[in-house]
């Protein structure tokens, strides 16, 4: 089924605005409601959600024999192609070399159903008791999640408060133990346009006349960050990291080494900002970074004459450490990039909407310990645990909605999957193993000792 559905080019809204009308959003709803409909789960219902005018959502409820209530979170879209796949590989074409299956969407997230409905299959089988379960894949998380709120409102009333939040959407720091990530970074950005002229003219006649649009959208940048540093100018973008988490990036550190950074692709003279492994893991889990992540305005360097452009436009992306609140972070931002520039231009930012960062509560004793001892059994190593750089909406919401819930939040991300960028794959042992994982953590929340109080 995994295979099908790597071949589906589900892109997120954000990125295929013609989503309902191109079906690719339904054929994946149509594939994953279908497996999930055969699984030999007594009791389980099926059923696709639908609110007008918003991306559907699949919801599997499977009745525990036990107390405790669990809702298992993935999601189905995709990010958009992206180049550079190398040869033989492509975003919508599975392969699968040795342990790695690749294609777009495998690890991100289309895995999550497969795991969280075989860890109830797994525990059906040996009869073992297992809580009440949802399993919730949405349509819309690689768009930040704008139809999501509107769903856990409509669904409320049919549920109780989740004692545990699994969520399947995460990375791990290797494929050698099971990984929970314990903050994720909020984020805030939009379009930054500058406009010069209404139309393009000769650069020779208008050069030194005209400013160029191109300068005047980094003037405004600069505003943002040291560009010899990267670092970010506000303290309306900075968080004190607390002490747990440093001690706890120290801890990953130990276990990754310089594997932190090698993992990325860097050119032969190219080189970190930190090369230190902790400094590594904290800059990239609980310090703001600036990217620009598309631009329009200039033409391809092929077809670029001698014109100076009417304008520049650049779509920013600033991840924010977890605690900052994002909302009071994107009006900051707003504020700053719409500063008047010198010489005076047009200047307009159209923000997307921000999202919220996450940090998860301390682990009860019964969660700690059944973590421990998955990873163990496992993967033969016991857990670890980092922040993750990236968003995930939905934890958030969860954190906000239900806070007296335990979180375990993980995935398969690991070296080299790289989820977003040519050549993702999945790291299938580890989807394996993180699946019995999470059929123990199940269990352990059947079994667990009643709360004092309850």
């Amino acid at each position: 089924m995994l295979e099908e559905f790597l071949r589906i080019p589900n892109r997120s809204p954000a990125f295929d605005p013609e989503w309902e009308r191109r079906g690719e959003m339904e054929r994946a709803v149509a594939l994953l409601a279908g497996f999930a409909r055969a699984r030999p789960l007594p009791g389980l219902a099926v059923e696709v959600v639908r609110l007008p005018g918003r991306t559907p959502l699949l919801l599997c409820e499977v009745p525990g024999t036990a107390p405790g209530r669990c809702l298992l979170y993935g999601h189905m879209d995709k990010q958009p192609e992206m180049s550079g796949w190398r040869e033989g590989l492509g975003p919508w074409t599975p392969v699968r070399e040795g342990d790695r299956l690749y294609g777009r969407g495998g690890a991100d997230d289309g895995y999550a159903l497969l795991a969280a409905l075989g860890a109830l299959e797994a525990l059906v089988a040996a009869g073992v008791p297992r809580p009440t379960c949802q399993v919730l894949i949405e349509a819309c998380e690689e768009s930040g999640s704008p139809d999501l709120p509107a769903y856990l409102a409509h669904l409320a009333p049919r549920w109780g408060a989740p004692d545990l939040v699994v969520c399947l959407d995460s990375g791990c720091g290797d494929y050698e133990r099971l990984w929970t990530t314990t903050s994720l970074r909020g984020l805030v950005g939009g379009t930054l346009r500058v406009d010069v002229l209404t139309e393009g003219v000769h650069s020779g006649d208008a050069g030194g006349v005209v400013p160029s649009s191109f300068r005047l959208a980094v003037q405004a940048l600069l505003r943002l960050e040291d560009p010899a540093t990267g670092t970010l100018c506000d303290p309306a973008f900075h968080a004190e990291i607390p002490p747990a988490r440093r001690a706890e990036a120290q801890a990953a550190a130990r276990i990754l080494g310089a594997t932190v950074t090698r993992r990325f692709p860097f050119v032969a003279e190219g080189a970190p900002q930190a090369a230190d492994p902790t400094a590594a893991i904290l800059a990239r889990t609980w310090e703001p970074a600036l990217e620009v992540v598309g631009a329009a305005g200039l033409p391809e360097p092929g077809a670029a004459g001698n014109v100076l452009r009417p304008y520049t436009a650049l779509k920013l992306s600033l991840r924010l450490p977890p605690t900052v609140d994002a909302a009071r972070a994107a009006a900051r931002l707003a504020e700053r990039l719409c500063a008047p520039t010198t010489p005076p231009a047009r200047i307009a930012f159209e923000p997307f909407e921000p999202c919220q960062g996450w940090e998860a509560p301390p682990p009860e004793p019964w969660l700690a310990h059944a973590l421990e001892g998955a990873s163990l059994r496992h993967f033969g190593a016991p857990p670890a645990s980092q922040g993750e750089g990236g968003s995930i909406p939905f934890m958030a919401m969860l954190g906000q909605r239900f806070p007296g819930a335990q979180f375990v939040v993980t995935g398969v991300l690991g070296p080299g999957a790289n989820a977003h960028g040519p050549n993702e794959f999945l790291h299938v042992p580890t989807a394996r193993r993180l699946t019995a994982c999470v059929a123990e953590v199940l269990a352990a929340l059947a079994a667990r000792p009643p709360r004092a109080g309850s």
